[in-house]
């Protein structure tokens, strides 16, 4: 087989559409295979250099050089092999493990990683392996004689490697004993054998519990759901009315009946479809070991990093994107939070700091929260860095609360670091971090103690298809306020309403909240309300409050949100619609851009 990597298009026969089928098992497989490296690499450089580890990882290595030169990938296969050496030294123990042998082996599984991304883009390049391949091999040398690494290596421009490795791969299951070499069968390989299947087949129990199915085929399936959701409300709604008229009629018991259970079937429905969706938040923090040990080496402190509820599951959109917050708030926490070991010992602080990553299920949203020990905020020095940056003026500073002082954090440009360094200094992590977070329809809240630490929790809905919603009235017109938005409503007097820099605000508690009639920002004409209370819905995006002036209070309901089509287009402050069980469309309010509809119509 020709050399793949040797077209920088992609065109080579390893994507030929013959091989599309097996090249897209190869992708998926060596994906989930690198994932757990990566966190098994991790636990061997701490200590954790059990036999069985060290089996797990060289077998894994092993795996990833069988199906590369099964499909002439030469690079991969070259950098594995020699990779796989070093790992059988060490299993033998041969040699021993230090940081130093696992910062060679970590730039090898990263190159590694490159050259997958390579393939699943269809356009590979070439890379200079020169340097990494010569690093493993002095990591591997025994005694300072030279490693005992076979010459049977692959080269750029040898030809096909023999079809051993497909033979080998069964072998892949645990077996402590496993040679590094084993028997070859010079068979020609058959397209219905090939390493990815022959490795799956060898576990017929994970897949005999186990299916792939395409995202696209679940999206259909929970907009299915959506359309049963509303059938369902619809009906309730007319057994309601129907038990209202026609009371005692034996007819509105059985609908009355029957409408409870279609409603328990639809809710049960529902979660399962939720759950097929569902990935562990672990797939996000096993990610997290190898950032602070790269973080560490940058910045030249100790961190302990502590990780607690990582088989909380979310929706598998909302975890795609969850990822750049949670690398901003662990740089932020190890630059910013932790001290360096010579202040943290005039502190009377151990040497080493930690970090403490955390999720956790509250109602219909999970939380998660990055604290550290380090030396926390300082809301003056916050105020006073926004300054004299001209970010904010002095008498906004005075007035400012201690929660909008440590929000200042978000502000895009806003950094407290002296000077710009590869982790920090730029002012566009925490932005990041807050934009991210609001496309999520998430709260961030940060509490911080100076001397103590930070920590900084973000509040996100579990799903963003079917969701909670408050129903408000305004002016005779009815509005769902998504709930995951709601952070608690209040009713007030017209009395309890001031205003600061020409905007109505309320005290509540401790804090001055920014008041908006949602009548006005939404163009629906007068309230005319005149009652002596009224009602505000206090709501939160990312760091921001706001309260919305209504009228009244409809009650929560379940509702799915729907597209207005190519008709209306997008409206601002509109997130989409929905059908009630009367069969009204009403509007879906989008909580960030009412906030930004509020700000201009001040």
């Amino acid at each position: 087989m020709s050399d793949p990597t040797g077209n920088a298009g992609g065109t080579g026969p390893v994507f030929d559409n013959e091989m599309a089928e097996i090249l897209e098992s190869f992708i998926v497989e060596t994906r989930e295979i690198l994932d757990r490296l990566g966190q098994d690499l991790m636990l061997l450089e701490k200590g954790n250099a059990g036999g069985d580890l060290l089996n797990t990882i060289f077998r894994a290595v092993h795996t990833i050089k069988g199906t590369s030169s099964f499909l002439g990938l030469e690079q991969m296969t070259e950098l594995a092999h020699v990779f796989e050496d070093v790992l059988n030294k060490l299993r033998r123990g041969e040699i021993t493990m230090n940081s130093g042998k696992m910062d060679v082996m970590l730039e090898a599984y990263d190159i590694i990683k490159e050259l997958l991304r390579q393939i699943e883009e269809k356009n590979i390049r070439r890379i200079d392996l020169t340097g990494i391949v010569a690093r493993l091999r002095v990591i591997g040398q025994v005694g300072g004689a030279p490693a005992e690494v076979p010459a049977s290596a692959p080269v750029a421009g040898a030809s096909a490697v023999p079809a051993a490795p497909v033979v080998e791969l069964p072998a892949a299951a645990p077996q402590a004993g496993a040679a590094v070499e084993m028997p070859s069968v010079q068979a020609a390989p058959q397209p219905a054998e090939h390493p990815v299947a022959a490795a799956v087949s060898a576990q017929p129990r994970v897949a005999d519990t186990t299916i792939r199915v395409d995202v696209g085929r679940l999206d259909g399936l929970m907009n299915l759901v959506g359309e049963l959701v509303l059938g369902r409300n619809r009906l309730t709604q007319i057994a309601h009315q129907m038990v209202q008229d026609y009371e005692g009629i034996p007819l509105s018991k059985e609908l009355t009946e029957t409408s409870s259970q279609i409603d328990f079937i639809t809710t049960e429905l529902q979660m399962a479809v939720m759950k097929t969706r569902m990935v562990p938040i672990a797939k996000v923090f096993n990610k997290l070991p190898r950032m602070v040990r790269d973080l560490m080496k940058e910045t030249g402190r100790e961190i302990e990093l502590r990780i607690s509820g990582e088989e909380t599951e979310l929706d598998k959109t909302i975890i795609e994107e969850l990822n750049d917050p949670l690398v901003h708030l662990m740089r932020n926490a190890s630059d910013h939070g932790i001290e360096p070991r010579e202040d943290r010992r005039r502190a009377g602080k151990p040497e080493k700091g930690s970090i403490t990553v955390c999720a956790e299920h509250e109602g219909n949203h999970i939380v998660i929260s990055v604290a550290d020990d380090g030396k926390g905020m300082d809301q003056e020095k916050l105020k006073a860095k926004a300054i004299e940056r001209g970010m904010i003026t002095e008498a906004q500073a005075r007035e400012m609360s201690r929660t909008d002082a440590f929000n200042l954090i978000f502000a895009p440009g806003f950094s407290t670091a002296a000077k710009v360094t590869n982790v920090s200094g730029r002012g566009v992590g925490m932005d990041v971090v807050r934009t991210n977070i609001t496309k999520l329809k998430g709260i961030i809240e940060v509490e911080s103690e100076p001397g103590k630490g930070s920590k900084i929790i973000i509040k996100l809905p579990l799903t963003l298809a079917i969701i909670q919603a408050l129903l408000v009235e305004v002016a005779h017109e009815v509005f769902s306020v998504p709930l995951e938005s709601v952070l608690e409503v209040v009713r007030i007097q017209p009395k309890d309403i001031g205003t600061v820099s020409g905007r109505e605000v309320v005290r509540l508690r401790n804090t001055v909240l920014p008041l908006a009639r949602l009548n006005r920002v939404m163009g629906t004409g007068s309230n005319g309300h005149s009652g002596e209370w009224m009602y505000i819905v206090v709501v939160g995006l990312a760091q921001q409050r706001l309260g919305l002036v209504v009228d009244s209070l409809l009650g929560q309901k379940e509702v799915v949100i729907k597209s207005l089509g190519g008709y209306l287009g997008t409206l601002p402050g509109i997130a989409g619609s929905t059908i009630l069980g009367d069969g009204r469309v009403i509007m879906i309010i989008d909580v960030g851009e009412l906030m930004k509809l509020s700000a201009e119509h001040q």
